[in-house]
């Protein structure tokens, strides 16, 4: 009998140290991957810059440079809201209606050759208050209604582009006339133009809020399991549409900076956008299940895909080849990323 209890005693022991053995390989397997996933994307960008400073000398200049940075600043900002989407396991298409929105109502309410109202800052104000509304009513109808994001989105952005073009109206091109405004988002302050200014500051409120507060903590857990969250009585509801009223104010900032950056205002404002700031979060190892990724990952995509596309346009590549350059890195990605998670978003074999 005692014989037989140590023997159940040393197998217990046993089986507590492998279980302990293989949690502990897991564990460091995990590890690895979230550093190898950032580690391979930095390489692949000083691939990048290599090979383009060998195809023409001009790409490691400093105008350059600043030039990448400018190109890069509006989808930064666009793609913190993108991402904290995703991380709930949702996509928000509707990124390029809400710009032009946004833009739209900021240049007819601010000084410009169509004349009319000048509202100085509440011009920001307003415009950024339309972006707002339209988040808004994505999350609700996403949430409540139970109407996928996708559907709801891609919806949301013809809704946008349709008060954009509204706003537009038969006149002439609505035109900046605010001289201290013109060419801001290019201007260089420390060495750095002021459109990548906002898109640092973006970038360091969205980690503090991804990292630091409830809405992120909460976002986090929802992309992993939204049923343990809302059975441990988490406001899911309520952070799920502040994350899309979040991205759609920073949608609609970046509509603001390009209707500045353009100097005029248009509907399409934000053509091109969107395929920017998705494949970037892809590419940044955010997973499109949500529950795992994060905002400096997608910088890293941001910078690779602005990196490819400056590169290509200097070593003189045609713009149909640019896009089909663009477009299988896109398709590499998803698949890549889709594969990886199939088991979690149920992909087919």
């Amino acid at each position: 009998m005692v014989h037989n209890a140590l023997s159940k005693q040393s197998a217990v022991g046993i089986d507590t140290t492998a279980i302990r053995i293989r949690e502990s390989v897991i564990e460091r397997r995990a590890r690895f991957r979230g550093l190898a996933e950032p580690l391979s994307l930095l390489m692949a960008l000083a691939v990048l810059i290599v090979v383009f400073s060998l195809l023409n000398e001009r790409f490691l200049t400093t105008s350059n440079f600043q030039n990448v940075l400018t190109q890069s600043a509006i989808p930064l900002i666009v793609a913190v809201g993108a991402t904290l989407v995703i991380l709930l396991g949702s996509i928000d298409l509707s990124v390029e209606g809400v710009m032009g929105a946004t833009g739209m109502t900021w240049i007819l309410l601010s000084a410009n050759s169509r004349g009319g109202v000048d509202l100085g800052p509440w011009a920001w104000v307003i415009a950024l208050g339309v972006a707002l509304v339209l988040g808004v009513a994505s999350g609700l109808i996403f949430t409540a209604l139970k109407v996928p994001s996708f559907i709801v989105t891609l919806g949301m952005w013809y809704v946008g582009l349709g008060i954009a073009t509204m706003l537009y109206g038969t006149d002439l091109l609505p035109r900046l006339e605010d001289e201290g405004l013109k060419g801001w988002t290019s201007r260089i302050s420390f060495g750095l133009p002021n459109s990548f200014w906002v898109a640092l500051l973006v970038i360091g409120l969205g980690i503090l809020v991804l990292r630091s507060t409830r809405i992120g903590r909460v976002t986090l857990a929802i992309g992993n399991s939204e049923t343990i969250v809302r059975s441990a009585g988490l406001p899911a509801f309520r952070v799920k549409v502040a994350v899309f009223a979040i991205a759609a104010l920073l949608s609609g900032l970046g509509g603001i900076l390009a209707t500045v950056q353009l100097d005029i205002g248009s509907p399409t404002v934000g053509s091109g956008v969107l395929f920017i700031v998705i494949p970037a979060v892809v590419i940044g190892g955010t997973h499109l299940g949500g529950g795992k990724g994060g905002i400096l990952r997608t910088v890293l995509g941001v910078f690779l895909l602005t990196i490819l596309n400056n590169g290509l346009i200097l070593s003189g590549v045609e713009s149909s080849y640019q896009s089909a350059v663009t477009g299988a890195i896109l398709v590499a990605a998803i698949v890549f990323a889709a594969w990886s998670q199939r088991d979690r978003l149920r992909v087919a074999k």
